[in-house]
């Protein structure tokens, strides 16, 4: 007994002062702070650690700009990105509480002022070529972000279905956006029917398809980080679905109203014409627009997923095609191409049914 006592004061005595000094370490705290640099004190190439490959390694001397430590000169160091004397940035601030020191680091380039310029860019742009069209689809746009900041991404995060309040959202943008965009008629309405009765299509398919698949939707860091911080409670397969009828949006606006347009003009230009030659006349510039969509959105696709498959083709060269594309980071691409494009052509005689079915006729 006398021995077992001796251990556990031993033990007190020595787990103490580690408790003690792991609790100094968790104060330390990191913040961002935008900086200028004033100078380049030290800039040359040094080897990346445990690699072949050698970067760019600077050591700057800057003023921050912000905060707390505004006008404060500090040395910065940063193996990111190459500065120039007088760009601003941002920087990572560490404050070690136990050595009682301070670190920078540069953390990103700051690049508010160039997407600034280009947003205003567009936004000119769109009031010059569009004219009040334009100024009703830029209305529509910034509707659709608010939706989906305020509606779509605090549902997900608040434990309802990812699934079900992509439908609801996504449905919500085709019929605001296409009546804001459009006006409320015949051929707007005949448009948005379509576009939701292809929506809800393509929603089964890609549930279909994700299950088959077998796909997870862990193929990101974001998607690991965003499971730990929220405890595991989000549905990552519902989100891989929801994010492949997101995408899909764009694409499938264009061809419903392109269609639903098409039989109005049809429709007027040949107000004899029997609905089921109707259908037929539309469905000639459907199948030309299928095979222009269905194009774009595989060259999008492949677009976005270029690093990737530059990755995969210098490291594995010598893998079999087939064990490349039975990865998940492949196979998650493959489907989000595959179920986007069938729901593109699905718009089409979707909506061309729709809207002749509404078409006045003599």
């Amino acid at each position: 007994m006398k021995k077992a006592v001796f251990l556990l004061l031993l033990t007190g005595f020595l787990v103490a002062p580690l408790y003690l000094y792991a609790e100094e370490i968790s104060e330390s705290y990191v913040t961002t702070e935008l900086a200028k640099v004033i100078s380049i004190e030290l800039q040359e190439e040094r080897p990346v650690p445990g690699t072949d490959v050698r970067g760019l390694f600077q050591t700057l001397r800057a003023e921050i700009l912000e905060g707390e430590n505004a006008g404060a000169v500090v040395i910065v160091q940063n193996d990111y990105l190459k500065l120039n004397t007088g760009e601003k940035f941002y920087a990572l601030h560490t404050v070690d509480t136990v050595t009682n020191t301070d670190t920078y680091a540069v953390s990103e380039p700051y690049r508010l002022d160039s997407l600034y310029f280009l947003l205003g860019l567009f936004v000119v742009a769109v009031f010059i070529l569009g004219g009040k069209q334009g100024i009703r689809g830029l209305l529509a746009l910034v509707i659709s972000f608010c939706l989906i900041g305020y509606v779509l991404l605090p549902g997900i995060l608040g434990g309802v279905s990812p699934l079900l309040v992509i439908l609801g959202v996504t449905s919500l943008i085709v019929i605001l956006g296409s009546y804001i965009t459009h006006g409320f008629n015949r051929v707007t309405t005949s448009a948005v029917i379509g576009m939701v009765i292809t929506l809800a299509i393509t929603a089964l398919l890609a549930h279909f398809s994700v299950i088959v698949s077998r796909l997870s939707g862990f193929v990101s860091d974001e998607a690991v980080y965003l499971n730990l911080n929220t405890g595991g409670t989000i549905d990552f397969s519902a989100l891989l679905l929801g994010g492949i009828l997101i995408g899909l949006l764009g694409v499938l606006y264009d061809a419903a109203i392109g269609q639903a347009v098409s039989v109005d003009e049809i429709s007027h230009a040949a107000p004899e014409a029997s609905r089921k030659e109707l259908f037929s006349r539309a469905m000639r510039i459907g199948r030309e627009h299928i095979g222009a969509l269905v194009n774009t959105l595989a060259i999008a696709y492949v677009g976005v997923a270029l690093p990737l498959l530059l990755l995969f083709y210098s490291v594995n060269s010598d893998s079999s095609i087939l064990i490349t594309l039975n990865r998940e980071v492949f196979a998650n691409e493959i489907v989000r191409m595959v179920v986007g494009s069938i729901g593109i052509m699905l718009a089409v005689p979707i909506t061309t049914l729709v809207a002749v079915l509404r078409a006045e006729r003599k």
